[in-house]
Protein backbone atom coordinates (compact mmCIF):
# COMPACT_ATOMS: atom_id res chain seq x y z
CA UNK A 1 0.00 0.00 0.00
CA UNK A 2 2.71 2.79 0.66
CA UNK A 3 4.70 1.77 -2.61
CA UNK A 4 1.11 2.48 -4.26
CA UNK A 5 0.47 5.85 -5.34
CA UNK A 6 -2.84 5.61 -6.99
CA UNK A 7 -6.79 6.54 -5.32
CA UNK A 8 -7.66 2.84 -6.04
CA UNK A 9 -6.08 -0.49 -5.30
CA UNK A 10 -6.73 -3.91 -6.76
CA UNK A 11 -5.72 -7.00 -4.69
CA UNK A 12 -5.77 -10.13 -6.91
CA UNK A 13 -3.99 -13.66 -6.58
CA UNK A 14 -1.18 -13.24 -8.50
CA UNK A 15 -1.36 -16.59 -10.15
CA UNK A 16 -4.09 -14.93 -12.19
CA UNK A 17 -6.66 -17.33 -10.11
CA UNK A 18 -8.73 -14.02 -10.53
CA UNK A 19 -8.65 -13.24 -13.58
CA UNK A 20 -7.82 -9.73 -14.76
CA UNK A 21 -10.52 -9.49 -17.26
CA UNK A 22 -13.12 -8.70 -14.30
CA UNK A 23 -11.15 -5.51 -13.61
CA UNK A 24 -13.37 -3.43 -15.51
CA UNK A 25 -16.39 -4.61 -14.44
CA UNK A 26 -15.28 -3.67 -11.12
CA UNK A 27 -14.24 -0.16 -12.21
CA UNK A 28 -17.31 0.22 -13.22
CA UNK A 29 -19.48 -1.07 -10.76
CA UNK A 30 -17.20 0.97 -7.87
CA UNK A 31 -17.85 4.80 -10.13
CA UNK A 32 -21.67 4.21 -10.80
CA UNK A 33 -23.90 5.79 -8.68
CA UNK A 34 -25.35 3.88 -6.05
CA UNK A 35 -29.12 4.91 -6.59
CA UNK A 36 -30.90 2.80 -3.72
CA UNK A 37 -34.46 3.96 -5.57
CA UNK A 38 -33.22 7.44 -4.15
CA UNK A 39 -32.08 9.89 -6.72
CA UNK A 40 -30.95 11.88 -4.07
CA UNK A 41 -28.75 9.50 -2.57
CA UNK A 42 -25.52 8.84 -4.74
CA UNK A 43 -22.31 7.75 -3.87
CA UNK A 44 -19.55 5.72 -5.15
CA UNK A 45 -18.97 2.35 -3.80
CA UNK A 46 -15.83 2.48 -1.15
CA UNK A 47 -14.85 -1.66 -2.18
CA UNK A 48 -16.01 -3.71 -5.29
CA UNK A 49 -15.75 -7.65 -4.14
CA UNK A 50 -15.31 -10.20 -6.90
CA UNK A 51 -17.93 -12.79 -5.47
CA UNK A 52 -18.16 -16.23 -6.33
CA UNK A 53 -21.06 -16.61 -5.26
CA UNK A 54 -23.66 -14.27 -6.96
CA UNK A 55 -25.86 -15.58 -10.42
CA UNK A 56 -22.94 -15.29 -13.03
CA UNK A 57 -20.41 -16.09 -10.08
CA UNK A 58 -18.61 -19.88 -9.65
CA UNK A 59 -15.63 -21.77 -9.17
CA UNK A 60 -13.64 -24.18 -12.06
CA UNK A 61 -11.36 -26.98 -10.57
CA UNK A 62 -12.69 -27.27 -6.95
CA UNK A 63 -13.37 -30.80 -5.17
CA UNK A 64 -16.57 -31.41 -3.17
CA UNK A 65 -14.67 -30.52 -0.10
CA UNK A 66 -13.49 -27.22 -1.23
CA UNK A 67 -16.63 -26.06 -2.19
CA UNK A 68 -18.28 -27.12 1.01
CA UNK A 69 -15.86 -25.71 2.89
CA UNK A 70 -15.43 -22.39 1.56
CA UNK A 71 -20.03 -22.30 1.34
CA UNK A 72 -19.50 -22.69 4.56
CA UNK A 73 -17.37 -20.28 5.67
CA UNK A 74 -19.41 -17.75 3.90
CA UNK A 75 -22.75 -18.93 5.78
CA UNK A 76 -21.29 -19.13 9.08
CA UNK A 77 -20.14 -15.65 8.55
CA UNK A 78 -22.98 -13.92 6.55
CA UNK A 79 -25.47 -15.38 9.68
CA UNK A 80 -22.99 -14.15 13.03
CA UNK A 81 -21.67 -11.19 11.33
CA UNK A 82 -22.90 -7.87 10.22
CA UNK A 83 -21.70 -8.02 6.40
CA UNK A 84 -24.36 -5.68 4.70
CA UNK A 85 -25.27 -8.25 2.45
CA UNK A 86 -21.66 -8.96 1.08
CA UNK A 87 -22.23 -12.65 -0.73
CA UNK A 88 -17.95 -14.00 -0.54
CA UNK A 89 -16.58 -12.66 3.15
CA UNK A 90 -13.31 -15.05 2.08
CA UNK A 91 -12.31 -14.49 -1.54
CA UNK A 92 -9.46 -11.76 -2.03
CA UNK A 93 -10.66 -10.17 -5.06
CA UNK A 94 -10.95 -6.26 -4.80
CA UNK A 95 -10.97 -3.13 -5.72
CA UNK A 96 -10.53 -0.65 -2.78
CA UNK A 97 -10.99 3.41 -2.93
CA UNK A 98 -7.27 3.90 -0.28
CA UNK A 99 -8.98 6.25 1.53
CA UNK A 100 -11.43 2.69 2.37
CA UNK A 101 -8.58 0.13 2.77
CA UNK A 102 -6.19 3.10 4.61
CA UNK A 103 -8.88 3.56 7.47
CA UNK A 104 -9.46 -0.40 7.70
CA UNK A 105 -6.43 -1.70 7.27
CA UNK A 106 -5.13 -0.54 10.93
CA UNK A 107 -7.55 -2.06 12.94
CA UNK A 108 -7.52 -5.68 11.09
CA UNK A 109 -6.56 -7.87 13.67
CA UNK A 110 -7.05 -11.27 11.71
CA UNK A 111 -5.24 -13.49 9.75
CA UNK A 112 -5.33 -15.82 6.48
CA UNK A 113 -9.15 -15.92 5.35
CA UNK A 114 -10.71 -14.24 8.08
CA UNK A 115 -8.82 -11.50 7.39
CA UNK A 116 -11.07 -11.07 3.73
CA UNK A 117 -13.88 -11.47 5.94
CA UNK A 118 -12.69 -8.74 8.79
CA UNK A 119 -12.06 -6.06 6.27
CA UNK A 120 -16.02 -6.61 4.74
CA UNK A 121 -17.24 -6.33 8.47
CA UNK A 122 -15.43 -3.16 9.34
CA UNK A 123 -15.90 -2.06 6.38
CA UNK A 124 -19.70 -1.86 6.97
CA UNK A 125 -19.61 -1.32 10.29
CA UNK A 126 -18.08 1.98 9.27
CA UNK A 127 -20.62 3.21 6.87
CA UNK A 128 -19.23 2.10 3.62
CA UNK A 129 -20.43 0.79 0.44
CA UNK A 130 -19.86 -2.56 -0.76
CA UNK A 131 -20.11 -3.56 -4.51
CA UNK A 132 -20.00 -6.82 -5.88
CA UNK A 133 -18.49 -8.21 -9.13
CA UNK A 134 -19.37 -11.42 -10.03
CA UNK A 135 -16.27 -13.96 -11.16
CA UNK A 136 -15.33 -17.19 -11.97
CA UNK A 137 -12.41 -18.47 -9.54
CA UNK A 138 -10.37 -21.16 -11.16
CA UNK A 139 -8.19 -23.24 -8.96
CA UNK A 140 -3.87 -22.77 -9.35
CA UNK A 141 -2.64 -24.67 -11.76
CA UNK A 142 0.85 -24.61 -10.14
CA UNK A 143 1.17 -24.78 -6.18
CA UNK A 144 -1.22 -26.07 -3.80
CA UNK A 145 -3.89 -23.83 -1.53
CA UNK A 146 -3.29 -22.96 1.91
CA UNK A 147 -6.50 -24.24 2.90
CA UNK A 148 -5.92 -26.93 5.59
CA UNK A 149 -6.88 -27.33 9.04
CA UNK A 150 -5.11 -24.96 10.64
CA UNK A 151 -6.83 -22.35 8.12
CA UNK A 152 -9.82 -23.05 8.99
CA UNK A 153 -9.33 -23.23 13.18
CA UNK A 154 -8.02 -19.40 12.00
CA UNK A 155 -11.03 -19.05 10.31
CA UNK A 156 -13.05 -19.89 13.09
CA UNK A 157 -10.80 -17.94 15.37
CA UNK A 158 -11.51 -14.74 13.57
CA UNK A 159 -14.73 -15.19 13.31
CA UNK A 160 -15.91 -15.80 16.91
CA UNK A 161 -14.00 -12.95 17.68
CA UNK A 162 -15.48 -10.60 15.44
CA UNK A 163 -18.97 -11.85 16.45
CA UNK A 164 -18.00 -11.14 20.05
CA UNK A 165 -15.94 -7.39 18.76
CA UNK A 166 -18.08 -5.90 16.49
Amino acid sequence: LKASSGQRIILMDADLSHHPKFIPQMIAVMLENNNNNNSSSKKKMDIVSGTRYRKGGGVAGWDTFRKLTSCGANFLAAFLLSTGGASDLTGSFRLYERSAIELILPQVQCKGYAFQMEILVRAHNAGMTIGEVPITFVDRIYGESKLGANEILMYLKGLLQLFFTT
